[in-house]
């Protein structure tokens, strides 16, 4: 038994990878092992031998099982301190570059001009992207011939043969919102609605998704010259310089009179820019709310009146950012949104200084 334990340890002790030490234990102590064929033979030994030779043969084995443990170890640490030697990490060196995560413009402008309007004491207000057909155009009297009520200009919800219930449509607008604020608040009111609209067109500068924000004022005794100043304040915050604007006679259902909006501006290289030059760009429609749609909205024409306006957030940040196709809003590849440094928000105030 000496000699099997002398010779299962030297040859433990020459072992030189794992795979080694698992072909010896298999030898000494797997089931046809030499260590467990001694094991065996206790069964048919007289109790006196069994006593003499158990005690033995299991402190062989589990003396044989601990050096297998114990080489296998060895030969890990082993492995372990060669990597060691030949992988090393140098922890000095500066860690690598970590892309930052960028504003969408239309998110960030959204702020810019919330941002604005409430230096003005404007609150935000919001509603349903799909809308009835009262509140998106009976309610801002808008008639039934209208083209922006025909199929090829507005996006309406399915309806199944004979369900004959009013139909719904995609907002074409934010108005809807000033109906609904109006119902819920009555007058005086002033706020903006910003979000998301939908009409049938698709190219350069239109998608069939886009953002607008509107704003309304009612009270006793608004006028046009509220909604120039208001209008030229706000827009000359947002651009970052005085901005002149130009009101030309316009004709829209839910204000009378009404107004297309142009800024000055002037082209260079084929880049506009904004505060300068003699030309204008159009850039918001406008007017005094119609007292048909006050009506509707269940306000008093007779003792309250006021302004309303909309205009594209997506076309204001291709204004200001310089940014050519609006489809580009919608593309999954950042490099551009980096290309325009969109990767902090700076809200613009009316409290900023401007030239």
């Amino acid at each position: 038994m000496d000699d099997l334990r002398d010779r299962y340890l030297g040859l433990i002790a020459e072992a030189g990878d794992e795979a080694g030490i698992e072909d010896l234990r298999v030898r000494a102590l797997g089931k046809k092992g030499e260590i467990s064929g001694l094991m065996k033979t206790l069964g048919g030994m007289s109790p006196e031998e069994r006593q003499e030779k158990g005690p033995k043969l299991n402190a062989l084995k589990t003396e044989i099982a601990d050096a297998l443990a114990a080489r296998k170890a060895s030969l890990a640490d082993a492995a372990l301190e060669k990597r060691l030697q030949t992988e090393w990490l140098d922890v000095t060196l500066p860690t690598r570059p970590a892309r930052q995560g960028s504003i969408h413009p239309i998110s960030q402008v959204t702020e810019e001009i919330v941002a604005i309007f409430a230096d003005m004491g404007f609150s935000v207000a919001e509603g349903p992207q799909v809308e009835s057909d009262w509140y998106n155009f009976d309610a801002l009297n808008i008639p039934g011939h209208h083209p922006a009520r025909a199929e090829m200009d507005t996006f309406y919800t399915h309806r199944a043969p004979g369900d004959n219930r009013p139909p719904h449509v995609l907002r074409t607008h934010t108005s809807p919102v000033q109906i609904r604020s109006m119902e819920a608040n009555g007058a005086p009111i002033r706020i903006i609605c910003p979000g998301r609209v939908y009409r049938a067109d698709y190219d350069q500068t239109h998608t069939p998704m886009f953002h607008q924000i509107e704003g309304l004022a009612i009270g006793t005794d608004i006028t046009m010259a509220h909604l120039k100043w208001v209008l030229e304040e706000s827009l000359s915050a947002f651009f970052g310089t005085k901005v002149k604007t130009r009101f030309r006679a316009s004709h829209f259902p839910f204000t009378e009179p009404s107004a297309e909006v142009d800024i000055q501006c002037s082209w260079q290289d084929g880049t506009v820019k904004v505060g300068e030059g003699d030309d204008w760009l159009e850039v918001l429609g406008s007017g005094m709310v119609h007292p048909k749609v006050l009506k509707n909205a269940g306000i008093d024409p007779e003792k309250y009146q006021g302004f309303a306006f909309g205009m594209g957030i997506d076309r204001l940040a291709m204004l200001k950012y310089g940014i050519p196709d609006l489809r580009a809003f919608f593309e999954s590849d950042l490099r551009w949104l980096r290309h325009y440094g969109f990767a902090a928000l700076d809200v613009p105030t009316l409290r900023a200084e401007t030239v």
